[in-house]
């Protein structure tokens, strides 16, 4: 919590230009701080998540505050696994987790995340941050995640999605 940026993440950049939290910097310390929060009931804790949590929900999960437009292609992609990479759905689920679900800022990440629904109600991994070998190095892994397609299911995609309807109350089991 002692190098929480004053607008609620976390930055590795040391460049003194820098003024905004880095996404994929400030995602995993959410994740991690709502967690303790939770079993250890530490009001400090949860008050540092919920300063976290404002990095994504002022951006709608993938938006620029100065025009709206998409941060980056990749936050509007879906991808398994993300590892330390950020994606919207990656940022969804761990704000569901959080208990920051409900909040209205995330309806622009549901709309997405509905318009990318294929027919039979799956969603695919529309990317992959790592190739399949049987040498897990240099960005490779020795799991098959399920590959990526625009037109093809992935159930670890689905799954997730899924999740994230249904704790937000948009989708029903």
């Amino acid at each position: 919590m002692a190098w929480q940026w004053p607008d609620g993440g976390w930055n590795c950049d040391k460049d003194p230009e820098a003024v905004h939290s880095s996404y994929n910097e400030s995602l995993i310390p959410l994740r991690a701080l709502s967690y303790y929060a939770h079993l250890s009931g530490d009001r400090r804790v949860m008050l540092a998540a919920e300063h976290a949590a404002e990095v994504l929900l002022k951006r709608e999960l993938f938006k620029r505050q100065s025009d709206g437009s998409v941060i980056s292609p990749d936050f509007a992609t879906l991808h398994y696994p993300c590892y330390w990479h950020y994606d919207f759905l990656f940022g969804w689920k761990v704000l569901a987790e959080a208990g920051f679900i409900s909040d209205a800022r995330c309806s622009a990440a549901l709309d997405l995340l509905e318009s990318k629904r294929l027919p039979g109600g799956e969603f695919p991994a529309e990317k992959a941050y790592y190739r399949t070998s049987p040498n897990a190095r240099n960005g490779r892994s020795l799991v098959d995640w399920g590959g990526s397609s625009r037109r093809e299911a992935n159930e670890f995609v689905t799954v997730d999605a899924l999740y994230v309807m249904k704790t937000s109350g948009r989708f029903s089991i």
